[in-house]
């Protein structure tokens, strides 16, 4: 008989091992469709991106005989983002390529529109949102789309209203010609790619705990088991292959099951969005070979570790069902814990250095390995304190339980440790993140502002103007030109970016923070201290070759300057000197709630696909990316716990199984059940309240560390941080509370079946 065929009448006969057995084929199944769901994560945003790369990435020289005029712009509509791509046809498009879902290109006054677009325009009045882009004579496919509800609009025009001179064409905001279609290979979103490996160190880690766990269930009954085939005559070899089989049986069977199940998950994380939108349920692929290293690699951990496991038996079998001695645990555990975080902390200040992020997942790995070293050193140090200062027999039971076997007793707070310092690092870099949002340009929350170039600025503010009129409005729209003031001469020269536009206009269009009460008559240049305008030259660009014309003497103010704005003068267009040609010119127009969309329409069409922006649009992507952030630690603490406690159910059922014999001979000899219960709880939840204080504090630590690779700022603290250790003790107890009902089982059994 092979050592399948052994399994499988194991299997048949004790209905604990079928548990246990069913219990490690869950557990690996859940590892296994978990590590396959985040690892296909960077493989979706790449096959997202490669779908919408033809909306963005116009700004190069696709080589060949330009054919098109093309430029990208983000436009938005009561807060949403769409993205619109402005086209006029040059020359001979017959050889043209388009992207997956555009069936034609546009003509001028014509528009392809994504469905979810097409619906918005169908229940909107025009001039609050069709007039931006003309007739709709097309939607746009699936496969143009990164993602269902993305809002696009391929815009044709003529190529008169689109061609630009060559200085123009420097600028964003102007279309270049080009010969196709952007089709090089899309990048994975480094943010998602990042998250999906913290994912699975920290899930696939809670999860291999369940696995440990569920094998626990009938651990002594095995061991004795394997120690009576050793006393019969078996070889090493034919015991490691016995316990191989049983195990392969199991984690096979859950890896393939993680492996069915994986199609489900994917169709659940298609309705979690991230970046503005869900996603396609064929986003979700893995390359072939590394969903069949995955499949191989989790069951193939399993069975190493239980095969590892049998050392004892197969050195001392006679132990195995007579006892052994046990060995403390050694001091030098504790140093583990720092010398990992130094690595990290060396991974962390050397992040621009060639190991860059790879280094800090290398770092952050170790110190959630390191848990696994120290905790059950804090596990017998708990114990020991027990031991030393009980004061009834529960906690005596609960600490030498703990002394005897740390690392099983450990085994039950393993997960709930990574959960709370998963929770605590989170928790410590996402307010810090959101301290970290804000900013925008120099204007107004309620101004829409849209960058030209200085000739076109003024037929700009016309053609907006003369709309704003047609569709009733009273808002008009200004040009405003900016200059540099020159200081000093060669090497020395300094530069200060002046905005040209009146003292009034500043006051109420801009976030300088220049009052109407600081304009006075006469006055040409406003600072935010004295100075002395003689002192100064005004070029439009800051070249060292122009040496600017003088300011003279312009009659200067001053104003106080806000703190969330770049520094910037004021100058007075009257007190531009003559033959000064403005650098830039932007057209801003101030705007209300109620006509707000109506002023961005007007603006839109006569700006010809420039990017119409605000202060709330300028923060769009910043509160997407928090969102994002927020919904994905939400649910990875979610998946977390559950698998933590989970795992602390499933070992202190495994303990009370372990130590069946032990439990009943106590209840024999009339030892209440609920003193037996109170020693289960005390030796979960009393080491799993140490543990978690510290994991939360290394948590703490990590999210510092990880946030000083952000940049600039301080970290902020929430009192939400301390909510992962309150609920680590609370997942602990909740796991603990199996113990009793496992208790009353082994009561009614009859201790002779051991």
């Amino acid at each position: 008989m092979n050592s399948l065929q052994l399994a499988l009448r194991v299997l048949r006969v004790d209905r604990r091992t079928r548990t246990s057995a069913i219990l490690t084929a869950v557990g690996v199944a859940v590892a296994t469709g978990l590590v396959l769901l985040l690892a296909s994560l960077p493989f979706a945003t790449q096959v997202r991106e490669q779908r919408g790369i033809w909306q963005s990435y116009y700004n190069f020289d696709t080589g060949g005989t330009p054919v098109m005029l093309v430029t990208g712009a983000k436009d938005y509509f009561h807060g949403e983002e769409i993205t619109r791509v402005d086209v006029a046809v040059t020359g001979n498009t017959a050889g043209l390529k388009l992207p997956a879902g555009i069936s034609k290109l546009p003509g001028p006054g014509e528009t392809l529109v994504s469905p979810a677009l097409g619906r918005l325009l169908n229940n909107t009045p025009a001039n609050q949102l069709g007039d931006r882009f003309g007739k709709p004579v097309a939607a746009l496919g699936d496969q143009a789309l990164k993602y269902p509800e993305q809002l696009v609009a391929l815009v044709g025009h003529s190529e008169q209203e689109l061609s630009a001179t060559e200085a123009e064409r420097a600028t964003e905001a102007v279309a270049q010609p080009v010969s196709a279609f952007p089709d090089q290979e899309a990048k994975a979103d480094p943010i998602l790619t990042l998250l999906a490996w913290v994912g699975i160190i920290v899930l696939l880690v809670p999860s291999l705990v369940l696995v440990a766990s569920s094998a626990r269930l009938t651990a002594a009954r095995r061991e004795r088991r394997l120690a009576a085939i050793r006393l019969a005559g078996a070889t090493p070899g034919q015991v490691t292959s016995m316990v191989a089989g049983e195990t392969i049986l199991s984690a096979g069977v859950g890896a393939l099951l993680g492996l069915a199940i994986s199609p489900a998950l994917h169709g659940l994380v298609t309705f979690v969005p991230w970046g503005g939108g869900t996603w396609l349920a064929t986003d979700f692929t893995l390359p072939v070979a590394l969903a069949v290293f995955i499949v191989i690699a989790i069951p193939a951990l399993v069975v190493l570790a239980g095969v590892l496991g049998l050392r004892r038996v197969l050195r001392n079998p006679l132990f195995a069902t007579g006892g052994h001695s046990v060995k403390p645990l050694r001091w030098w555990r504790l140093l583990v814990l720092p010398v990992a975080g130094l690595f990290f902390l060396y991974a962390v200040t050397s992040m621009g250095d060639s190991g860059g992020p790879r280094m800090v997942l290398v770092g952050l790995f170790l110190l959630v390995a390191s848990a696994i070293v120290v905790g059950p050193w804090v596990t017998s140090a708990v114990g020991g304190t027990f031991v030393r200062g009980w004061r009834g027999p529960s906690a005596l039971l609960a600490g030498r339980r703990l002394r005897d076997d740390p690392k099983g007793a450990y085994r039950a707070t393993a997960g709930i440790v990574l959960a709370v310092f998963t929770g605590s690092m989170a928790l410590t870099l996402l307010p810090s993140f959101e301290s970290l949002a804000g900013g925008g340009r120099t204007y107004a929350d309620s101004v829409l502002y849209a960058d030209s170039s200085p000739d076109k600025a003024a037929a700009v503010v016309d053609h907006a103007n003369s709309t704003l009129a047609r569709y009733g409005q009273q808002e008009r729209a200004i040009a405003v030109g900016q200059v540099y003031l020159v200081q000093g001469t060669g090497d020395e020269r300094s530069y200060q970016r002046a905005l040209v536009m009146s003292c009034a206009d500043a006051a109420r269009l801009t976030r300088l923070g220049i009052t109407a009460a600081d304009c006075k008559p006469g006055v040409g240049l406003y600072a935010p201290y004295e100075l002395n305008a003689a002192e100064y030259h005004v070029v439009g660009d800051p070249e060292p070759t122009d040496p600017g014309q003088p300011l003279g003497s312009v009659p200067v103010g001053t104003f106080k300057m806000s703190n969330d704005v770049s520094s910037s003068y004021l100058l007075d267009p009257a007190a531009v000197p003559a033959g000064v040609k403005l650098g830039a010119a932007t057209v801003i127009a101030p705007t209300t709630d109620a006509d707000r969309e109506i002023v961005r329409t007007a603006l839109a069409s006569a700006a010809t696909g420039a990017e119409v922006g605000s202060r709330d649009q300028y923060l769009y992507d910043q509160q997407t990316q928090l969102s994002d952030l927020r919904r994905v630690t939400v649910i990875g603490l979610v998946a977390a716990g559950i698998l933590a406690g989970c795992s602390a159910a499933v070992a202190t059922a495994g303990s009370i199984m372990d130590r069946r014999r032990t439990f009943g001979a106590l209840m024999a000899a009339g030892t209440p059940v609920k003193v037996l219960s109170r020693a289960l709880r005390m030796e979960t939840a009393l080491p799993a309240l140490v543990a978690t204080i510290g994991a939360g504090v290394v948590g703490i630590l990590v999210g510092i560390g990880l946030f000083s690779t952000a940049g600039e700022g301080s970290v902020v603290f929430s009192p939400w941080i301390f909510a992962p250790v309150v609920l680590g003790v609370g997942v602990a107890l909740l796991g603990a509370s199996i113990c009793t009902p496992a208790l009353r089982r082994v009561q009614a059994e009859p201790l002779a079946d051991e």
